[in-house]
């Protein structure tokens, strides 16, 4: 089995994930701090700008509407 440290803080978790009541975080603390970066909107995903696809939009169509 291998340990596994707190994302928050790094303290190593050893034993069960069972024998730890706020895992994955070692203590009520840094999961508070994980919810507080949560909620900041300090997690981020990463996203590319999209390219300017004109075949999928339907508001540049070459076509009338009457």
């Amino acid at each position: 089995m291998t340990d596994l440290s707190c994302p928050i803080c790094g303290t190593i978790l050893v034993g069960n994930w069972r024998d730890w009541p706020d895992f994955p975080f070692c203590s009520r603390r840094c999961r508070q701090i994980d919810l507080g970066r949560w909620l900041g909107e300090q997690y981020r995903i990463p996203v590319e700008p999209e390219l300017n696809n004109t075949k999928d939009d339907p508001t540049s169509s070459s076509e009338s509407v009457e």
